[in-house]
């Protein structure tokens, strides 16, 4: 039985279809494959670790919003770290070797580049510093290096020790219990002490951190002469937005922009320009807030400004040309 003229005609209206996706496909650099380039595939995996009140995903919603999935897309083998939403720089710190211990063994890897958020770049400097065979490279964004004048001013509300404090820190710890749980890990297994991580992002406490585990860090604060490549053999990087209000549609740059009168100094929000410095300063003054610079709220960010994912992506890049 010979095909009708209608079934010729359909297979050839398929055919055609298929060789025009095709070629859409070839010009546009679109593939079957999971990852679309090998732009970010560094040597060793990136383990991604976030601040304060921070979480790895909850409702499918990442704290680093979209990051992981595109530096996945360009070849890079990606973790994100599981430690305290609150709590001390050294005890976060220490829940973090142990995470990258499972993943050395999970991934057969030898070490791992650290890319840490907020109170997870000191987080990630203690680790690098704890055990720097493990860590290749620590990357800091906005992290609080020298303190926060917000932290500071939070601490100066309550005397150390009183009734005050000590049911602040319950009220907080009860807030940093509700993210754990909603981001699917048991608080039991990462306890929680807000007291203790307002004390740790002070000014004094970082100053007394930076004391015990210095790599990295520019010899003053505002200065610009930290070591690249620290004597314990791990390369440090850092950058950081410099404005409060970046994009009207953010419901959060409000409260961004009040939490930014406490410094008299570029900052964005949070932690100021100078505070952030680490290593090889790549950029201090993006156009970003302290959440854009982790492309939240949702991706709203400045207009005219870089895309924040793109940054953490340029900087894979960077630490694949170095051997990294």
């Amino acid at each position: 039985m010979t095909p009708s003229n209608n079934t010729l005609l359909m297979q050839i209206r398929k055919r055609t279809l298929v060789a025009i996706l095709t070629l859409f496909c070839l010009a546009f650099g679109f593939s079957g494959h999971a990852h679309a380039s090998t732009y970010a595939k560094t040597k060793h995996p990136i383990v991604l670790v976030h601040g304060l009140f921070g979480f790895e995903d909850i409702l499918f919603v990442d704290y680093f919003y979209k990051v992981p999935h595109k530096l996945s897309r360009n070849g890079a083998v990606v973790y994100i770290a599981e430690v305290s939403p609150a709590n001390s720089t050294e005890v976060r710190g220490e829940q973090l070797l142990a995470y990258i211990d499972e993943v050395l063994a999970l991934s057969g890897a030898e070490k791992v580049n650290l890319i840490g958020h907020s109170h997870g770049g000191p987080t990630a400097r203690y680790a690098a510093s704890v055990a720097p065979e493990k860590v290749a490279s620590v990357s800091s964004v906005a992290g609080v290096n020298w303190g926060s004048k917000v932290a500071d001013q939070l601490r100066d509300a309550f005397s150390e020790g009183s009734v005050g404090e000590g049911a602040t820190g319950l009220v907080v710890d009860a807030f940093a219990n509700i993210i754990e749980i909603a981001s699917g890990s048991d608080p039991r297994d990462k306890p929680t002490d807000s007291i203790a991580a307002l004390n740790s992002l002070s000014t004094a406490g970082s100053v007394a951190f930076n004391k015990k585990y210095p790599e990295g860090m520019p010899t003053a604060y505002c200065r610009n002469d930290g070591k690249m490549l620290a004597e314990n053999g791990v390369y440090y990087f850092s950058w950081s937005g410099g404005q409060t209000f970046t994009n009207a549609l953010d419901v959060v740059d409000p409260f961004l922009a009040i939490t930014g009168t406490a410094f008299k100094e570029p900052n964005d929000g949070l932690v100021s320009t100078c505070s952030s410095h680490l290593g090889k300063v790549l950029k201090d003054n993006y156009k970003m807030n302290h959440l854009d610079e982790v492309n939240q709220s949702f991706g709203i960010t400045h207009w005219f400004e870089t895309n924040p994912v793109d940054v953490f992506v340029r900087q894979a890049n960077r630490l694949k040309g170095l051997g990294l």
